[in-house]
């Protein structure tokens, strides 16, 4: 009798696979829907500028959204949504992010973006802002800085306010003084 060789199948228990291109392609494809104007099902209308969007994206990405689209409101129903205590343009960088998954910031638009994000509940722009504010301080913005961060309790963005005011205390105790005396004459 001859010889046979077998091969012995080794059983593979389940695997999962994950594809690191679909987060970016995906998002991708939801900022061509967006352009497009495929599939939108809401509009958000801020300062008389409308917004068409999709609730389930806004959905996914705030849970201000998904609680006024989901619970029994009146806004759950509406095909237009008016948002109050938001600017238009900022409220455009923050669909931009939404979509894309890109968040420009400046320093002319940090402060503006972080109330905005606070209020919408967009975790990730909020902390970018933070990030990018406390990564920013020096004298001639500790001040102004630090009073923002007071009023949200933006515990980085303290810190390092209080540290540029501890190093440059007599520098930012003049420049204070000056900015006082200048808004008096």
């Amino acid at each position: 009798m001859a010889a046979t060789n077998h091969v012995s199948a080794v059983a593979l228990g389940p695997r999962s696979y994950q594809d690191d291109s679909y987060p970016s392609g995906f998002l991708g494809t939801l900022g061509d829907l967006q352009k497009d104007g495929t599939f939108q099902d809401i509009i958000l209308e801020v300062e008389d500028r409308q917004f068409p969007c999709h609730r389930l994206v806004l959905s996914a990405a705030s849970p201000y959204f998904r609680a006024l689209f989901t619970n029994d409101m009146a806004e759950s129903r509406q095909k237009t949504i008016v948002l109050q205590g938001l600017d238009a343009g900022i409220f455009g960088e923050i669909l931009s992010c939404i979509y894309s998954g890109t968040l420009h910031v400046s320093v002319d638009k940090v402060q503006p973006l972080y109330q905005a994000a606070d209020l919408l509940q967009l975790d990730y722009v909020r902390d970018t802002c933070s990030s990018y504010m406390a990564i920013n301080v020096e004298r001639s913005n500790c001040v102004d800085l630090y009073k923002f961060a007071d009023v949200f309790s933006v515990d980085s963005v303290l810190k390092a306010c209080l540290e540029c005011i501890d190093s440059n205390f007599a520098e930012v105790h003049l420049s204070f003084i000056m900015t006082i005396l200048h808004v008096k004459l």
